[in-house]
């Protein structure tokens, strides 16, 4: 199996607090990786490394067998365009459009407007918002919110999406629509995916494989049937919901 991602003794300060302390992690290539861990462990900053939106203050990171690790920002835009970031509160433009959102990213790739309408109105279809097109994020619920951020990460057909949290916020129903649509995803496009969540219903759904951050180390690598077997005492707990 191949590694779409790897990160090696990744360290991240922030000032005097030191959140990431030699994190060793690979990511396979076309499966679903779920990093869990408690609040302010560090996970949504891993995630942002990976796309240089954090930098490290040691380590390398592995984007498909490139070393990613001291790109300039003109370098970091060609990974971009092949690793998508869905934020966590979706990070949709008030004053555009469901269908100006989407499209945003094509248009900044120079895309021509029939290619951006095409494009467009495809993943709109796919993700159930065909109705939805000239809406402004004010007039959508917190699910449409999270469908519309999924169709914006993947508009430029991305190998892979990195995902913050995303069913925080939402109801079980809802939180469950974007799970499924996660899997969705990966199996008809084939898309990497990390998930970083505290949400354990949301793990057992769409994880392949799970990683759990605890004080600034991955603690435990493995598959779902192992993290329930794992002698982790920590992770059992937070499992089971004894955080």
């Amino acid at each position: 199996m191949n590694n779409f991602i790897q990160f090696f003794g990744i360290k991240k300060r922030f000032g005097s607090k030191e959140v990431l302390k030699g994190v060793d992690l690979s990511v396979e290539e076309g499966k679903t990786l779920v990093i869990l861990g408690g609040s302010g462990s560090g996970k949504s900053v891993l995630l942002k490394t990976t796309i240089g939106l954090i930098k490290p203050n040691e380590g390398r990171i592995i984007v498909e067998g490139d070393d990613v690790s001291d790109y300039s920002e003109k370098e970091w835009f060609k990974v971009r365009k092949k690793i998508s970031y869905m934020f966590q509160w979706g990070a949709l433009f008030d004053s555009m459009t469901v269908f100006d959102n989407v499209a945003f990213p094509l248009r900044e790739m120079k895309f021509s407007e029939k290619e951006v309408e095409e494009k467009v109105l495809e993943k709109l279809a796919i993700l159930g918002l065909s109705d939805a097109q000239n809406l402004f994020p004010q007039d959508l619920s917190g699910g449409m919110k999270k469908r519309v951020a999924l169709a914006r990460s993947i508009i430029s057909e991305p190998k892979c999406i990195l995902y913050d949290e995303p069913t925080a916020g939402l109801d079980p129903i809802t939180s469950n629509q974007i799970n499924k649509l996660i899997r969705k995803m990966q199996e008809m496009l084939n898309i990497t995916s990390v998930v970083v969540t505290h949400d354990i219903k949301s793990t057992f759904y769409v994880a392949d494989k799970v990683a759990f951050l605890y004080d600034g180390k991955i603690s435990f690598y493995g598959t779902l049937e192992e993290s329930q077997k794992s002698g982790n005492d920590v992770l059992r707990a937070f499992i089971s919901g004894g955080e």
